[in-house]
């Protein structure tokens, strides 16, 4: 290759926009939880536009989809490269749809240049990766590495009581092909940053090496429904109160370890949630996450040492059960190498990086070498109606996803 190949970004960013308009919301952004009707509707767009490409799609037991491109040598184990389609309850555009997408266009401009690969190349849409429908996230991706059972992973359920084995029988997409155990000779996701660091920075492309480890924690208090009106303080047992108290404590521990801590306290439900009675229980979620295994337990450690003092300070009875933990991930040198030298050689700007949330990569690094690209959105916003990219970033980062992929597909 005298010039360097790059993908055709018009029909990337037409891609893009056709699959916001599945599940849009009035503000821009999207809707598309996990096994509903608009994640069906994804689905299929994606599976229609993977058979034009001249893919073979396959369904795995926990619903991913695999759509492969054959290779020369169609035996050995694939390039496997894509994301997500699902999104939050008010997502953006461009979290996990950009990197199922940016693999379709590698896909089909590799057709367009009649390139022909020694390995296979599969494009890969994972079921629920948010994990704001089922808990935890990426639990498909997470059953594939072998991290979760295949029994664990169907029988999550949403707070509605209904599986993910349930959704997967109503929207079609229970398939036949077992979850896992496939060889895999390199996994490459690209993705929005979803931070502020590259567009800060000025840079098209984050290389990035690894991702942060993740805690989550589902916290229960209970103290004493009462009449608002007649209870006087002390003798209130205020659930909510407490839960106050935790979430200052949660803040004061990602504070104590700046800059790199995050505390999140992303869901509360008050009971009875009534205006004129004291809260008798109250359920919220903790998110902590830190690049180095060793603090983010020391930071649990920390903010149970807290929920413990309040339940004794405010006489509630407290329920801490952390659900998820995801330790810190490093990518493997050559995929990172890889990307690198794909931006260079297409003369982008660049910076290695750290991820911030958690992908799909996390789980596929336990089972095969794996490196991700990120491109920079607008103000860092993501989970975010307002989540925004560029078309020229879009282009650029598929562009770097093809070479990548072709250099490992060639081996």
């Amino acid at each position: 290759m005298n010039a360097p190949w790059t993908v055709n970004g018009e029909r990337l960013w037409e891609a893009l926009m056709a699959m916001a308009q599945i599940g849009a919301t009035p503000r821009g952004g999207v809707c598309r939880l996990a096994l509903t009707d608009a994640d069906r509707e994804a689905r299929d767009l994606f599976v229609r536009w993977a058979r034009e490409a001249g893919c073979r799609v396959e369904v795995d037991q926990m619903g991913n989809l695999f759509a492969r491109r054959p290779g020369k040598e169609d035996h050995l184990p694939p390039v496997l490269t894509g994301s997500h389609l699902d999104s939050q309850p008010t997502g953006g555009k461009f979290d996990g749809a950009y990197g199922v997408l940016a693999a379709l266009e590698v896909v089909r401009t590799l057709n367009d240049l009649r390139c022909e690969t020694r390995r296979p190349i599969e494009v890969v849409v994972w079921t629920n990766e948010e994990g704001s429908r089922f808990a935890p996230a990426m639990i498909a991706s997470g059953v594939f590495a072998g991290e979760f059972s295949l029994d664990y992973g169907l029988s999550r359920c949403d707070r509605d009581g209904v599986s993910i084995g349930q959704e997967l029988d109503r929207i079609g997409y229970a398939g036949p092909r077992p979850c896992g155990g496939q060889p895999v000779h390199a996994y490459f996701e690209a993705h929005i940053e979803q931070g502020p660091i590259l567009e800060a920075e000025g840079k098209t492309i984050g290389v990035v090496l690894g991702i942060q480890g993740i805690r989550w924690v589902d916290c229960t208090l209970e103290g004493t429904a009462a009449h608002a009106g007649t209870t006087p303080l002390p003798a209130r047992r205020d659930a909510l109160l407490g839960a106050a108290r935790v979430i200052q404590a949660a803040s004061e521990v990602a504070a104590a370890h700046a800059p790199e801590a995050r505390t999140t306290v992303g869901e509360l439900r008050v009971h009875p949630n009534s205006r004129n009675v004291i809260p008798g229980r109250v359920d919220f979620t903790l998110d902590l996450r830190h690049p180095h295994a060793e603090t983010l337990q020391a930071m649990s450690e920390a903010l149970r040492a807290a929920f413990d003092r309040v339940c004794a300070e405010q006489r509630l009875a407290g329920q801490w059960q952390e659900i998820w933990y995801a330790p810190p991930t490093a990518f493997d040198p050559d995929c990172i190498a890889a990307v690198r030298r794909a931006a260079e050689r297409l003369g982008l700007p660049h910076r290695d990086i750290i991820s911030g949330a958690g992908h799909d990569a996390k789980y596929l690094a336990q089972v095969c070498p794996t490196a991700m690209i990120f491109i920079p959105c607008r103000d860092g916003l993501s989970h975010n109606e307002a989540e925004a990219i560029s078309p020229a970033d879009a282009a650029a980062g598929a562009s770097v996803l093809l070479h990548a992929v072709l250099e490992k597909a060639q081996e």
